[in-house]
């Protein structure tokens, strides 16, 4: 799998620059990114483009075509944590801390900063290297769990919000609950797999296949119905599911990632 690295870093890198796009679209910074309950940061123009043109050109840079790519991935990755320490955080422990589904998007993008540390991993130490960067670095083998612990909440979820869940499975399939049921299952042993290396590269194969599935089959057609709703959260989801399975692709291709 590692002759597919490149691919699977464009997965994580389309990701995160199409909700930073849609975020300029939109004018408007995506609840994943930061909490729509801090309203005059998600409306302060001049951050919504810092910001987003910061996850743009890191993302960028870090699909592996540039010398600094490593760097830039690794500055993605603390800036996401940062945000999710310093915004999402504290949001949810003061509104929503005993709200298990209001810990979607401050889990999200917990696993988009790990899978920066993923994409970090997997490439080579480049030129940018520096004292900042090198302490940055030894985040690196920690990516891989940050990413799994929001595959375990959402594993967990599929059996507290059943009938949601089952309401997103495909109208032509039976079993409606069943396969509901089945997907959280899968999530949690996946995400089991990851965390505690048992059988790491299949466990995260077998994630990064499944959420690829969903992604054509569930969050496109979804995107296409309802590109609109909630700042066009149909379309976000699109892009978060793709750096999904991107993530897990990488973890599948560097099972034993150390930070060097």
């Amino acid at each position: 799998m590692e002759k597919y690295t490149t691919t699977w870093r464009l997965f994580y890198s389309i990701g995160i620059i199409g909700i930073a796009v849609q975020q300029l679209i939109l004018s408007s910074l995506m609840p994943v990114i930061v909490p729509s309950s801090i309203p005059f940061l998600s409306g302060c123009i001049s951050c919504i483009w810092l910001v987003s043109v910061f996850m743009i050109v890191t993302a960028g840079l870090a699909t592996g075509f540039s010398k600094h790519a490593r760097t830039a991935a690794l500055l993605l990755g603390a800036f996401l944590l940062l945000l999710f320490i310093t915004m999402h955080l504290p949001c949810q422990v003061q509104n929503n801390w005993r709200f298990l589904a209001g810990w979607s998007n401050p889990l999200k993008i917990l696993a988009l900063s790990g899978g920066a540390f993923v994409v970090a991993g997997s490439l080579p130490t480049d030129g940018g290297q520096n004292g900042f960067t090198t302490v940055l670095a030894k985040l690196i083998p920690y990516g891989k769990c940050l990413f799994a612990i929001d595959i375990l909440v959402a594993g967990i979820m599929h059996f507290f919000y059943m009938p949601f869940v089952a309401m997103l499975v495909q109208a032509w399939l039976p079993w409606h609950t069943f396969w509901g049921y089945l997907a959280g299952v899968a999530l949690i042993a996946s995400a089991i797999g990851i965390i505690f290396n048992i059988k790491r590269q299949l466990a995260a194969n077998l994630l990064g296949i499944i959420i690829f599935i969903w992604l054509i089959t569930l969050h496109i057609p979804r995107a296409i119905v309802d590109p609109i709703t909630g700042n066009g959260n149909e379309i976000v989801s699109v892009f978060e599911a793709l750096a999904f399975s991107g993530i897990a692709f990488l973890i599948a291709a560097n099972p034993r990632q150390k930070n060097s």
